[in-house]
């Protein structure tokens, strides 16, 4: 077995172990239980770090993991869920959502929770996994998917995959002699950019100003551009099934005034941080590259 995926297996041990006592294994004797079940199975020590955070991260996130699976398979209660597979399904989501994707890429996430499900599971866990994973990473935008240039039809003649534009931005406020910033939070646990589809004949910067006022309830002012993001997403009625995005997004200003959360699909809260608690939140990589220019910006006054 090899070394990551026998430490998975460890890690999965102490969150049945953990389940199993209905939460009441403390923080301390989970990770002694890890340090004796690595031994036990011949663990490498240098896998130790990648274990301990793994289980850490797990426990501290369930919550808002626990959410997700209800999300994802609605027909499943969570308490329905076999121990064994509510538990991989725990561990994959650990991985998929909070890993760093430079080292746990989403593919292999979601692909060693299927065999974790094969190997522990029931005959039918694999698929069970498999399928919550699945939808949880299309959600996701399929990070990673290697998209490969123009698709092509089963006669091979090159398709063009159709673009649906969007625009989003990242919304700052002063008050009181501090800079605050506005995100969304979605129901996979992360805090992103405000954003939505760009009506037909609009303007990207038009939409942008439409979509944060419906999103977040903001009348904003656009500053500057701050960058574009692609991925590819499925949509079952086209043809070839998927469709390639591109948002636009921008660096805007508002009043320091109460979110109020739209009716966007996927979205659970909206909140202001100060400038100093950004940092700590956690964002998608591909969030990221646009938010750390928006804060690179305001420290710079460009928006002055």
């Amino acid at each position: 077995m090899a070394n990551r995926h026998l430490a998975r297996s460890v890690v999965l041990q102490v969150l049945f172990e953990r389940d199993a006592a209905e939460g009441k294994l403390t923080p301390e004797q989970a990770l002694s239980r890890l340090a004796d079940y690595g031994k036990e199975f011949g663990t490498r020590d240098s896998d130790m770090p990648f274990m301990k955070d793994l289980l850490q991260t797990a426990v501290a996130k369930q919550k808002e993991i626990d959410e997700v699976i209800v999300r994802a398979a609605p027909e499943w209660p969570i308490e329905r869920i076999s121990a064994i597979d509510r538990n991989i399904l725990r561990l994959g989501l650990t991985e998929l959502l909070f890993a760093d994707r430079a080292q746990v890429p989403a593919k292999v996430a979601i692909n060693e929770a299927i065999e974790l499900a094969k190997s522990f599971g029931s005959t039918s866990s694999g698929r069970f996994v498999n399928g919550v994973l699945g939808a949880v990473y299309v959600e996701l935008g399929e990070p990673g998917k290697n998209e490969g240039g123009a698709r092509k039809q089963e006669s091979g003649k090159p398709v063009k995959m159709p673009t649906e534009h969007l625009a989003g931005a990242v919304v700052y406020a002063r008050s009181e002699g501090e800079t605050y910033m506005a995100f969304v939070h979605d129901i996979f646990g992360h805090w992103t950019i405000s954003k939505g589809k760009i009506e037909e004949g609009e303007d990207v910067k038009a939409g942008a100003v439409r979509e944060i006022k419906e999103e977040m309830g903001l009348d904003i002012k656009i500053v500057q551009e701050l960058g574009v993001n692609e991925y590819v997403a499925n949509d079952s009625k086209i043809e070839g099934g998927k469709k390639r995005k591109r948002v636009s997004y921008f660096l805007a200003e508002s009043p320091f005034t109460e979110l109020r959360l739209g009716s966007s699909g996927g979205l659970d809260d909206a909140q202001w941080f100060p400038l100093s608690a950004v940092g700590d939140l956690n964002f998608y990589d591909d969030t990221l590259k646009i938010i750390v220019p928006a804060i690179n910006a305001l420290a710079r006054g460009e928006n002055k």
